[in-house]
């Protein structure tokens, strides 16, 4: 019982610290600081406040001039104060964890009430918003009341009316545009009552969520204007929700304060456009996601996701991730994700992953990553352009700046390779190259090239047996391995399967060769080698077959018969190459 009771209190005081630490993070702007400068560079005015409120500034360094100079004297101020003071109200903060971000703000909004109606189910309001300093009314500003979830865009004259279901004796408006500082005001039933200004314990938390979709491609296209101002306006505020519907961006059960809502369930007719989804969303065609996606999500064309996505996400055509992806994607045609993917991504045409991957990518045309820790398997071929860690399976290319593992396809490439290529042409920077001319007991004339590395080489040869009355061509692929002894002597075991033309095309003839030669080099890019063979020889044609001035019987007189068809021997071949 006592140890249990031991556990219990380190629980509640570890929960605690863990609350007492996030809390302390949100109370940035909140701590009191003392701090004595004299003529000081404002960077090093901001350095000594973050260490003395333990925190960290964010900001564009095109902002303000960081060179100007500060003089300041404060003890036991808020941070906030302190800012105020130093920037002289030009600029706004908002807090994120254990970061003040800093923002330009050099304006203040007020909101002035015109008219308040109310009656047994419904409040409205009325009124401007205004610019404190000149007293102009300011166009397409957003106001919005944060617990009801409603919104209003300003007029060219600066008026918005905001209407409410249910019985309210008030609300808290909160007037947001971009280069401003946020507003927010309490306003009662009564219009002749003043309203109070309103300190909202949120103001100064915000989200790392970018602006950049708004304004661009699809996004630009398939959102109004009057979402994008108020995207622009209020990109900070989050709220969650069990549920909403949409028919299409413009039209949805949260109107336009949706891309400003997370829900746990989202069904798009058409398409949606929120703040996240942290459960199910669906769509006929396709879902627009300002944040993040956890869980599931589907839609019938495309997914284009400003966030991250963690689970399942399935498209008829396109997935679009601008950050991370841990799960699953599924596409018709293209997946593409600007961050790292950990898990599988399957297109009938591509997958890209911009800045990493580990898992499995499968496509009908390539594959696309900056890392690769997994495999790539693609009809037509595969692009690492760093690390791969992992294997390459192409239909004809694979591409690996670094190659670590596994390459298959027709052709695979490599800037620099420690693994293993497999496939008729394998070049990398720091592999071989080498043109072998050789001959042996089926031909007297050879040529090969061969490609790859020690690990793993592959050889693509030709030969023909000049002679008047014996001539014998040949073509074929083969396999070799390299055994280094030290920087001059190696030994290589081969193994080739080749082609025969005695003049005939009517008949089969195949050759299976492995073979094994010591090699010397007696120049920095020449290799002298030989070596004895043993040959497997398969035929179908009868005793005659050949075509004129070819050769009548290819085994030499000491072959062994396996049957009328098979044949097997003893051979050699000695030759050399040069490194290219």
């Amino acid at each position: 019982m006592r140890h249990s009771l031991i556990i219990l209190l380190l629980f509640i005081s570890g929960y605690c610290f863990a609350q007492q630490t996030n809390d302390d993070y949100r109370r940035n702007l909140s701590k009191r600081v003392s701090l004595s400068v004299q003529q000081t560079p404002l960077h090093e005015v901001l350095q000594l406040l973050s260490k003395a409120g333990e925190f960290y500034f964010s900001y564009n360094g095109q902002l303000f001039n960081q060179d100007s100079l500060i003089s300041l004297k404060v003890k036991n101020m808020p941070v906030r104060d302190v800012l105020d003071q130093v920037f002289a109200g030009k600029v706004d903060y908002k807090e994120n964890a254990e970061y003040i971000i800093l923002r330009y703000a050099v304006n203040h909004l007020t909101i002035e009430a015109e008219r308040i109606s109310t009656d047994d189910n419904h409040y409205e309001i009325s009124g401007y918003v205004k610019d404190t300093r000149s007293g102009d009314r300011v166009k397409q500003a957003s106001v919005y009341e944060k617990r009801l979830l409603q919104a209003a865009l300003t007029d060219q004259k600066g008026y918005f009316t905001l209407r409410f279901r249910g019985e309210h004796t008030g609300v808290i408006l909160t007037a947001s545009k971009e280069s401003y500082r946020d507003t927010s005001l309490v306003f009662l039933a009564d219009i002749n009552v003043k309203p109070e200004k309103y300190t909202d314990p949120d103001s100064e938390k915000g989200t790392f969520f970018s602006n950049t979709f708004g304004g661009k491609g699809i996004w630009r296209f398939l959102t109004s204007s009057k979402q994008r101002i108020q995207n622009l306006n209020i990109p900070d505020f989050l709220a969650q929700t069990p549920f909403q519907v949409s028919f299409t961006p413009g039209l949805s059960s949260h109107g336009s304060m949706s891309s400003s809502i997370v829900n746990k369930a989202s069904l798009n007719v058409l398409g949606g456009y929120t703040a996240g989804t942290d459960g199910f969303e669906m769509a006929g065609a396709f879902n627009l996601t300002k944040g993040d996606i956890k869980k599931f999500q589907i839609a019938g064309l495309f997914n284009a996701v400003g966030g991250s996505v963690k689970g399942i996400q399935l498209a008829g055509a396109y997935n679009d991730v601008k950050n991370e992806v841990g799960g699953f994607q599924i596409a018709g045609l293209v997946n593409d994700t600007k961050g790292k993917v950990s898990g599988a991504q399957v297109a009938g045409v591509a997958n890209i992953a911009r800045k990493g991957f580990k898992g499995v990518q499968i496509a009908g045309l390539l594959n696309s990553s900056k890392e690769t820790s997994g495999l790539q398997l693609a009809g037509v071929t595969n692009s690492t352009f760093g690390v791969l860690n992992g294997a390459q399976v192409g239909g004809i290319l694979n591409y690996a700046k670094k190659m670590k593992g596994f390459q298959f396809g027709l052709v695979n490439l490599a800037d620099s390779s420690s693994g293993v290529s497999l496939g008729l042409v394998n070049l990398s920077s720091n592999g071989f190259k080498q043109i072998t001319i050789y001959s042996n007991e089926v031909a007297n004339t050879n040529i090969a090239l061969k490609t790859g590395n020690s690990k793993l080489y592959s050889l693509l040869i030709a030969g023909n047996n000049f002679s008047d009355t014996a001539r014998v061509l040949t073509f074929g692929f083969g396999l070799g391995h390299e055994f280094l002894l030290n920087k001059r002597l190696s030994i290589a075991t081969e193994v080739t399967g080749q082609s025969i033309y005695l003049g005939n095309w009517s008949y089969f003839n195949n050759l299976y060769r492995f073979q094994t030669q010591f090699q010397v080099m007696p120049a920095e890019r020449l290799i002298v080698f030989a070596g004895p063979s043993y040959t497997y020889y398969r035929t179908d044609a009868p005793p005659g077959a050949s075509g004129k001035n070819y050769k009548h019987e290819l085994a030499p007189s000491w072959a062994k018969h396996f049957n009328n068809q098979a044949k097997g021997w003893l051979g050699w071949n000695f030759g050399l190459s040069v490194l290219l």
